[in-house]
């Protein structure tokens, strides 16, 4: 969900799935953001998420997440599990570091025109 947000919320463009490279996955989610709120449904999870920003609202799991956006750059924290995270995105890409995990996470961002490809500049 990050990760689709960050997409969405930096490039302005919509977000039509991911490719999780930690689990070798595509995931189904979708996002846009339209006038500063941001709209997605994680397909995986079957739920929607969304919200005028800075604030995301995940209903799937009843919680907050804020969403500072600065040039390639988004950070915040989510309410829900008590963590921070910063998400960068670099040609399609999106890498998501974890704080809770001290972890890195890649994701491969899905071009909504494309359906088969995935999005590089």
């Amino acid at each position: 969900m990050i990760a689709a947000a960050t997409f969405a919320g930096l490039s302005h463009q919509k977000v039509a799935g991911l490719y999780d490279h930690a689990v070798g996955k595509d995931l189904r989610i979708a996002a846009e953001v339209k006038d500063g709120v941001l709209q997605g449904f994680d397909g995986d999870r079957n739920t929607a998420f969304g919200g005028r920003l800075p604030e995301i609202h995940d209903k799937g799991d009843n919680a907050f997440i804020t969403f500072e956006a600065e040039g390639t750059v988004a950070k915040g924290y989510d309410r829900g599990s008590a963590t921070h995270y910063e998400a960068h995105l670099t040609h399609g890409i999106v890498q998501v570091y974890d704080h809770a995990q001290s972890a890195w996470f890649a994701y491969d961002i899905q071009d909504s025109d494309a359906a088969q490809s995935y999005h590089r500049d």
